[in-house]
């Protein structure tokens, strides 16, 4: 899937996180509630999610990722005694992490 500018994505999630702080301080606000909503249907477009708790942890994630586009295409999955292992080819770009783990 093709991912929109980090930029993009963090201006995004921002927004979503203002509007959510102020929904939870006026919770029957119309207003407020609707354009909650609509920040979080936006991020559900950009990240390619279904809900809007999907897209926010899908784009801190995305926002997250340190990895290099080109590092990605060279990693391998690996598995052993301890477990499976995420490591990177033969261009030596950093140490293996394992799969399935957040930091």
């Amino acid at each position: 899937m093709l991912l929109p500018a980090k930029a993009e994505v963090a201006r995004h999630l921002e927004r979503y996180r203002a509007w959510e702080r102020l929904l939870l301080v006026a919770p029957a606000d119309h207003a407020v509630r609707g354009n909650f909503e609509n920040t979080g249907y936006t991020l559900c477009v950009l990240m390619g999610k279904r809900c809007a708790r999907e897209a926010v942890d899908a784009a801190e994630h995305y926002l997250r990722d340190e990895t290099p586009a080109g590092a990605r295409s060279s990693m391998t999955v690996t598995h052993g005694a301890r477990g499976s292992q995420l490591s990177q080819g033969s261009q030596g770009r950093g140490a293996g992490r394992a799969v399935g783990r957040r930091p």
